[in-house]
């Protein structure tokens, strides 16, 4: 059977294994950690498949060169 959607699972079982760390510690603000951490991953990919050319890259983010520039800034990735 083919895996229709692996990223969703692949997220799924990091964050199994991000409660397992938490050793039945609460999570807090879960929704930022991991929407920072997958933009982090995403942009740093993606830039790095583009060769560095941020108007390629996004465009293939679906997403505004200026504002591909101002996330970067963000997380200090220019």
């Amino acid at each position: 059977m083919q895996n229709n959607n692996p990223l969703r699972e692949i997220v799924a079982r990091i964050m199994e294994e991000y409660f397992c760390t938490l050793d039945g510690q609460p999570a807090k603000q879960l929704y930022d950690l991991v929407i920072k951490e997958v933009e982090l991953g995403l942009f740093k990919t993606v830039l790095q498949y583009a060769g560095g050319n941020q108007s390629k890259a996004a465009e293939w983010l679906g997403l505004a060169r200026g504002t591909l520039r101002k996330r970067l800034a963000e997380y200090g990735l220019e």
